[in-house]
């Protein structure tokens, strides 16, 4: 069976500039990032942030990325979205991302809530036409009917989430990346959130999670990657 996702010795660094006290910083970006520090020939310093990751995922995987903050699971996520391109090593991919990592981005405080629609719909990768035919099922099921064609600006903070989330789920991908459950809105509201979650997962093929929610994790997820300081130590069915 082919992989969706797979990877093999990837390393991410991220460079660091205008290092002046070296000693200093190396301590605290090691506390704090939890990646390691180098030093190459030429004195210039980074922090790899991955290193050596060598994982496939398959059809019907559901994953949860288990670390402690810096421990490389946001990397990952990211890495696996595309947004970070590989340092060493390779990363391929077979089908759509969905990425619930910033439910807003793309969005405009000064369009309206029916223009939002169309403009984060289309930073997701759906295309116009696509859009436009579940607009009517996107506003109907954020509730927002009476404000839709407001400025975002005039929304409430719930309001604005409500309609973020409502857009990101309804366009379903192979693969599913989330940083932390999502749960947005009020109680009525949070009910059809994670019963429409749950319905996106289970159209994916792979669902990858990066959470401190264990309880959450051992009810979703059925592979357990393990990391520590952006190596990964353990790869399980089990979350112990």
């Amino acid at each position: 069976m082919k992989p969706i996702i797979s990877t093999q010795n990837l390393s991410i660094k991220f460079p660091i500039y205008d290092v002046r006290k070296k000693s200093l910083k190396t301590s605290l970006l090691d506390s704090f990032i939890g990646g390691s520090i180098s030093i190459d020939s030429n004195r210039k310093i980074s922090v790899e942030a991955l290193r050596n990751i060598t994982v496939d995922i398959y059809a019907g995987d559901r994953v949860a990325l288990i670390g402690n903050n810096g421990a490389g699971k946001s990397t990952l996520l990211k890495t696996f979205a595309g947004i970070y391109s590989p340092s060493d090593g390779s990363i391929t991919t077979d089908g759509s991302i969905a990425t619930l990592l910033d439910i807003t981005l793309g969005l405009n405080h000064e369009a309206t809530g029916l223009e939002n629609i169309m403009l984060r719909g289309l930073l997701l990768g759906a295309s116009k036409k696509r859009i436009q035919s579940i607009t009517d099922e996107i506003i109907e099921f954020s509730g927002l009917e009476s404000f839709i064609h407001l400025p975002l600006r005039s929304y409430s903070t719930g309001m604005a989430m409500r309609l973020a989330f409502t857009v990101s789920t309804f366009f379903e991908a192979d693969i599913l990346l989330m940083d932390e459950w999502l749960s947005v809105g009020d109680a009525e509201f949070t009910v059809k959130a994670k019963d429409k979650l749950l319905k996106m997962i289970s159209k994916s093929k792979v669902l990858v999670l990066a959470s401190h929610d264990f309880e959450l994790c051992k009810q979703i997820c059925n592979k357990f990657i393990h990391l520590d300081h952006g190596k990964i130590t353990r790869i399980s069915s089990s979350i112990t």
